[in-house]
């Protein structure tokens, strides 16, 4: 079988991957030209290979190291690392270009700049800022739509919502994203909207009372796989950003706190859509922080969330970009 060589390793897209890894408590290194982890059990070494072609984003978390060489391999095949906190958050990194602790982002010096260019010119541009705000929650919504009330494999899962009390909030929250005069107040109309998601899920699980804290407050089941489901979602949305070459920094919702806020924006596509059901499923489920990264995985996968943020955002740089100044 014929070996590819390091420059054919981004011939697969990203949109088109199949894995996002979060790894902990093992060894990350090249070993025999493939990137691999070891794992230590008893007096043996466990090695599995990592398919690096086919990968997106890898979770670096508790106990984990990688080599210089591994680092060199996953960059070239455009793979994203994270350095994590145990259970997939918090996400840490001393790098400059992501969010609140940056992803190690491969370098190449010939991406294409066609949708940084689009993009740009529509960002200095208040109103067409706040209007690319808008698509993203406006699509948010329909994506909310599709996947609530059309999933089988939710509703196989139990996950049964009122849908006259669902589409309410919705067309609710529509209204108030068509009216938003500026920033602060389509920020409020997302937090609004997410705590009736929070109470709709709860509902259709049967989980009971339910209040979203902050992260590492709260300790029941459904707070901490949001947690961990988000910070996948963040993976895939830094994996997007990437891949047409836009800045985490060009955000155009959550940048007034956050300088990688754009990730944060594209992971609002799918966050609440595919992790915010399954967290609640999972959680009455009594799966662990395992089984349920698997399930979300798997979700995020047969949901095709990152072929799903990569098209919005290319709309979105080609509708405003072109628009007149």
């Amino acid at each position: 079988m014929k070996d590819l060589p390091a420059s054919d390793l981004k011939t697969i897209l990203h949109s088109k991957r199949a894995n996002l890894y979060y790894l902990q408590h093992c060894r990350v290194l090249v070993n025999g030209g493939r990137v691999e982890f070891i794992t230590d059990e008893g007096k043996r070494s466990l090695y599995w290979n990592i398919p690096i072609a086919n990968t997106t984003s890898v979770l670096l978390g508790t106990g984990t190291s990688i080599t210089q060489a591994a680092m060199r391999e996953l960059a070239k095949a455009g793979v994203l690392v994270g350095f994590c906190g145990g259970g997939g958050t918090p996400l840490f990194s001393a790098n400059e270009v992501d969010i609140e602790v940056a992803w190690f982002s491969p370098q190449s010096e010939y991406r294409p700049t066609e949708y940084l260019q689009w993009w740009v010119r529509f960002w200095f541009d208040d109103a067409l800022r706040l209007e690319a705000a808008k698509l993203i929650q406006r699509t948010r919504i329909e994506r909310l739509r599709e996947h609530w009330l059309k999933s089988r494999v939710l509703r196989d899962a139990g996950f049964c919502i009122d849908g006259a009390q669902f589409e309410s909030a919705l067309e609710h929250s529509l209204r108030g994203i068509d009216s938003a005069p500026d920033v602060t107040n389509l920020l409020t109309e997302e937090a609004r909207l997410t705590k009736k998601l929070f109470k709709c899920a709860a509902q259709a699980m049967h989980y009971g009372d339910f209040v979203r804290g902050s992260r590492g407050e709260a300790d029941d089941p459904a707070n901490r796989f949001l947690d961990h489901g988000n910070y996948l979602a963040y993976g895939l949305g830094a994996t997007a950003t990437w891949v047409l070459g836009i800045p985490h920094g060009l955000a155009v919702l959550h940048g007034k706190t956050r300088r990688g806020g754009l990730v944060f924006d594209v992971a609002d596509l799918v966050k609440d859509a595919v992790v915010l059901p399954q967290a609640f499923i999972s959680a009455m489920r009594g799966d662990d922080e395992q089984q349920f990264r698997q399930a979300c995985i798997e979700s995020l996968t047969r949901t095709e969330s990152l072929d799903f943020m990569i098209d919005t955002l290319k709309l979105i740089a080609e509708r405003l970009g072109r628009s007149p100044a």
